[in-house]
């Protein structure tokens, strides 16, 4: 079943109103994905950044299927029962992410709570595949909270992506109706757990503005995000992807955005991605480049400091 329509654009200010999608290179992205048989959480997800990103064949593959074993009010992937896992879906990405030239490519998935590690060893096989086959692409995974299950997530860290995101999306207050098959302290606890089995593994994460929250509530999260020693913060404004989803509480203005980005910069966060349109995989090739510059020269200085 496909997603339902998103709500009408009209309804949006001026600052949240994307570019339509088209034009050629839309369109060789969109046919190559299709030719993969692959999903994409820029389609399912009804992401506004869809036109820009496919028109710089750039594309977040979800892997594990398109049905979600949860239900999150803020989604608008589909749920219910889960397809069976692909095996050759590793190949059939790994072939994609070659034929597309990527430097950097995005790996998320639905939420498999139906298998015993959570789809983690997929996980592992896809970032595998893609080594072997395009070893110049560097690999960034979103993937689910794994529902704690044991060894998943140190999988998944083993296989050595460049990157790993794991977002906490709301603050710990609206878990309960924004997020209700996820606990926010687990998700906190996910991303030290990736700090502490690989403290060369960049971690990431995000979370969306306007359900209700209080900005105090925001400038909480990114202390607890810097505690699990998380570099690199997304904040974007949600929007609703159809009448049966969480209601918008209001729109965040660019200005409120560019105040948490100034305080988050200043809590310590080598990278911040804080605007309306913000998500966490948009131009998350050029923001690996511009971290990993980031870390070298803080690496520079610490060196100089010792010296």
């Amino acid at each position: 079943m496909k997603p339902a329509r998103p709500e009408h654009r009209a309804e949006k200010p001026a600052w949240l109103r994307a570019r339509a999608p088209g034009g050629a290179a839309f369109e060789e992205t969109q046919s190559l994905v299709r030719r993969h048989g692959l999903n994409t959480v820029c389609e399912e997800a009804a992401c506004p950044n869809i036109g820009e990103c496919w028109s710089k064949r750039h594309a977040t593959v979800m892997i594990l299927g398109s049905v979600c074993t949860r239900a999150c009010a803020f989604c608008n992937v589909a749920t219910g029962r889960p397809d069976a896992l692909d095996p050759h879906e590793p190949e059939r990405l790994a072939e994609a992410v070659g034929e597309l030239g990527l430097a950097h490519v995005v790996i998320t998935s639905v939420d498999r709570d139906d298998l015993p590690d959570g789809g983690a060893a997929h996980f592992a096989r896809c970032i595998a595949r893609i080594r072997d086959t395009s070893p110049g692409t560097t690999v960034e995974v979103l993937t689910p909270d794994f529902r704690n299950k044991r060894g998943a997530v140190e999988t998944v860290v083993d296989a050595r992506p460049d990157v790993y995101n794991h977002n906490l999306e709301t603050v710990p207050r609206l878990y309960a109706d924004v997020r209700p098959g996820a606990r926010y302290y687990g998700s906190l606890r996910l991303l030290d757990r990736v700090k502490e089995r690989d403290p060369g593994i960049f971690t990431k994460s995000g979370i969306m503005v306007g359900l209700g929250e209080e900005p105090a509530e925001v400038l909480q999260v990114m202390d607890d995000l810097r505690g699990a020693g998380v570099d690199f913060l997304t904040i974007g404004q949600y929007l609703r992807p159809t009448p049966r989803h969480h209601p918008v509480a209001r729109h965040v203005t660019p200005e409120e955005f560019e105040r948490y980005g100034i305080i988050a910069r200043a809590k310590g966060f080598l990278m911040v991605s804080a605007t309306p349109l913000t998500r966490s995989s948009h131009h998350a090739g050029s923001d690996f480049a511009e971290l990993r510059r980031r870390a070298g020269e803080k690496t520079g200085e610490k060196t100089a400091e010792r010296v």
